[in-house]
């Protein structure tokens, strides 16, 4: 899913969340959940049913305020690494662990 433009929300469990991304791999959710952690968001993980045991386990994952939208917080710089600098989009997409102040090249 990544940085789309599009604000999806929906439920995990039976709380209302907004959807951060889905089907995604272990890894990513324990980045995901450790960096909005860090920002003060409440993580909700839910796993994807599999078809066949073989396959990865896939997660969904969602944050608890509902208002809150993936691609503006990148963005508008609101979102924080956990050594105090913005999170760009090549860091959320987990390209570099560089945090340059521009999110262009």
């Amino acid at each position: 899913m990544a940085l789309d433009g599009k604000h999806s929300f929906g439920s995990i469990g039976e709380t209302r969340v907004s959807f951060i991304e889905k089907k995604i791999h272990g890894d990513r959710k324990e980045f995901l959940t450790r960096l909005l952690e860090h920002n003060q968001f409440e993580v909700l993980v839910e796993e994807e049913k599999r078809k066949t045991p073989e396959e990865p386990q896939l997660y969904t994952l969602g944050v608890t305020d509902i208002t809150f939208n993936p691609v503006v917080a990148v963005f508008e710089r609101k979102l924080k690494t956990f050594d105090g600098r913005k999170v760009t989009p090549a860091y959320w997409n987990q390209l570099t662990n560089e945090a340059k102040p521009q999110y262009w090249e």
